[in-house]
């Protein structure tokens, strides 16, 4: 085994290098015709190994858990790859999915707001006394992602020994359970059958719009693919710089701005001629965006960590738990289907990085609604964690 103190890959561009290659083997195999290896990716789809492996690698040493070129793919290829998928994004459909997907995504919002106190409150006396700012922290990650995260970090003043088995317990308890629901997407006719509910609306929505994209699919020549990449690269740099201009705080840093501008800018672009762009197969180009961040997240994290913060990872788990819980009560009262489960939780646990990947694997062409959700979360995330934090610093009697 390699020494994780001295990794192996330390260059910024070889570890980018390793990751695409990873990332792009995994798809490779994805697609071959081997019939084990079909049966083997459906249930457990390629995406999951896109931040597994990375994970197994820093683990093993062969790469850093925190590297620039990390940083750069956070704060440059994400918002290009939010830009371009959204250029997909059909509102009208969107909003004929009904109102069933936004109450399940604020079912989610409530089970991470009530479950991080009562899971602080089970696990407390094995907890520093300021585990609770913690708690906050984990919270703004989990209802948006890791701008939320940064500006409750900001906010509550969260010590570092608090916060690095924090970061341990979003990766490996957050990323799990994005993967447990992509391996779940092959049984949702089965969920859908015993909750008795109506996906019809979820398949012709997914239907009218995957035949609509296959009808307008032109193949992508040259001036196509450097319009989209300019076009990418440009619009992110520039809502970059303007995000830097705008008043920063604990609430809104660059970072969240940047993700709210470009997503409404990339919303705005949808109902004009540049949304022609994604008839070349614009999302698709910001998918491999989305997966190579989604590599560099898995990288992140050392599996090592876990036997350091044993009783943060069980935290972790029981607040999942209850998120989930109250996840399926409410799709049970309102007998929704498993796809406004899946963009409901991980709208609010994966953010806009991997709610429209897992929308995806559910719904090939409902990739969007995912982002959306995504969106959302960010929105609401700050002021949820605010509200998370201050129950568990009741809770902790502070």
């Amino acid at each position: 085994m390699f020494s994780i103190n001295d990794p192996l890959i330390q260059d910024p561009i070889a570890i980018f290098t390793y990751i695409a290659v990873l990332v792009g083997g995994v798809f490779i195999l994805g697609e071959t015709k081997h019939k084990g290896l079909q049966k083997f990716f459906h249930y457990a789809p390629p995406i999951i190994w896109t931040y597994f492996l990375p994970m197994i690698s820093t683990t093993l040493g062969i790469i850093p858990s925190s590297s620039s070129v990390y940083d750069f793919v956070s704060a440059i290829i994400l918002p290009v790859g939010l830009l371009l998928l959204l250029l997909s994004a059909d509102v009208p459909a969107t909003l004929r999915l009904g109102p069933k997907a936004i109450i399940m995504f604020l079912a989610g919002t409530f089970g991470i707001v009530i479950g991080g106190p009562i899971a602080l409150a089970i696990f407390q006396p094995y907890l520093p006394e300021d585990a609770w700012t913690g708690v906050g922290a984990l919270a703004g990650s989990w209802i948006g992602g890791s701008a939320n995260m940064a500006a409750m970090v900001d906010a509550l003043d969260t010590p570092k020994d608090i916060l690095s088995p924090m970061i341990v317990v979003d990766t490996v308890v957050g990323y799990s359970w994005m993967g447990i629901m992509i391996a779940l997407s092959g049984f949702q006719r089965q969920f859908n059958k015993w909750n008795r509910a109506d996906n019809s609306v979820v398949e012709k929505v997914n239907d009218q719009i995957g035949v609509l994209e296959k009808m307008k699919a032109k193949p992508l020549a040259v001036p196509q693919l450097l319009a989209i990449l300019g076009l990418g690269f440009g619009v992110s740099y520039v809502v970059g710089r303007v995000a830097q201009l705008l008043p920063q705080g604990a609430i809104l840093n660059s970072t969240t701005w940047t993700i709210m501008i470009i997503s409404a800018v990339g919303i705005i672009f949808s109902f004009t001629p540049i949304q022609r762009l994604e008839d070349y197969g614009a999302s698709k180009i910001g998918y491999a965006g989305i997966y190579l961040l989604l590599g560099t997240i898995g990288a992140k994290a050392n599996l090592m960590a876990v036997k350091d913060a044993p009783q943060y990872i069980l935290m972790g788990i029981v607040w999942l738990s209850i998120h989930i819980l109250c996840m399926f009560l409410a799709a049970r009262m309102l007998r929704s289907p498993m796809f406004f489960v899946a963009v409901g939780s991980q709208g609010n646990i994966g953010g806009t990085s991997s709610a429209p990947i897992v929308a995806s694997v559910f719904q090939p062409a409902l990739a969007p609604v995912g982002l959306l959700m995504g969106i959302m979360g960010n929105v609401v995330g700050t002021y949820a964690a605010v509200l998370t934090a201050k129950l568990a610093q009741i809770v902790a009697g502070m």
